[in-house]
C-alpha cells in the first residue's frame, strides 16, 4: 500500500523556505505513531529539512542528485518507478510518502491512502500539497484534534482511502 503523509494549511501550504511554518508537537507525534516500523519515502530538500534518518524506519531518499552524501542507513533511488515496483512486488507492505512537494505531486496519482493533519490556518509558504479530487477519496477517518499551549491551532487527523 502506498500512503501519503502530509500536514498541511487550510491554503495547502506544507512549507516555507524547506521548512515548516508551524510548531504542532501533537502532529509530529501521530507522524511517529502513524509511520513507526515502516519505510518513509521522501524528495532529497525533505531529508535534508530534517537533518537526519528517522528512527526506527526504513529511510528512503529520491534524488537524481549523483553527489548528495547520505548516512549509510539511508536508501537513495532515483525515480518514482522504483517505489511503484516495491509497491506492486509487495502489496501487503505500507510504504509512506513524506513529502516534499514535488514528491506528493509525483506519487498523488499512485496514492491508496491519504493521512492529512489539516491545520484550520492560512499559512504563508512557498511549498504547496497537490489538490486532489475528493470524488475518487472516501474520507473514513476524522479526528479533531486538541487545541492547547504547545499545539496553538484548531487541526484536524484525516484519512482517505481511495475508491476503487
Amino acid at each position: 500500500m502506498l500512503s501519503i503523509v502530509v500536514a498541511m494549511g487550510r491554503n495547502r501550504v506544507i512549507g516555507d523556505n524547506n521548512k515548516m511554518p508551524w510548531h504542532l508537537p501533537r502532529d509530529l507525534q501521530h507522524f511517529k505513531e502513524t509511520t513507526i516500523g515502516h519505510t518513509i519515502i521522501m524528495g532529497r530538500k525533505t531529508f535534508e529539512s530534517i537533518g537526519r534518518p528517522l528512527p526506527n524506519r526504513k529511510n528512503i531518499v529520491i534524488t537524481t542528485n549523483e553527489q548528495i552524501h547520505l548516512p549509510e542507513t539511508v536508501e537513495k533511488i532515483n525515480d518514482i518507478q522504483t517505489v511503484l515496483n516495491w509497491n506492486q512486488d509487495h502489496p501487503d507492505e505500507e510504504y509512506f510518502i513524506i513529502g516534499g512537494g514535488m514528491i506528493y505531486k509525483q506519487m498523488l496519482p499512485y496514492a491508496d491512502r491519504l493521512h492529512i493533519t489539516l491545520i484550520d490556518h492560512d499559512f504563508q509558504g512557498d511549498t504547496f500539497f497537490p489538490d486532489f479530487d475528493r470524488k475518487v477519496w472516501n474520507l473514513t477517518k476524522k479526528t479533531k484534534g486538541e487545541k492547547n499551549d504547545k499545539n496553538p491551532y484548531d487541526y484536524y487527523f484525516l484519512q482517505y482511502d481511495r475508491l476503487n
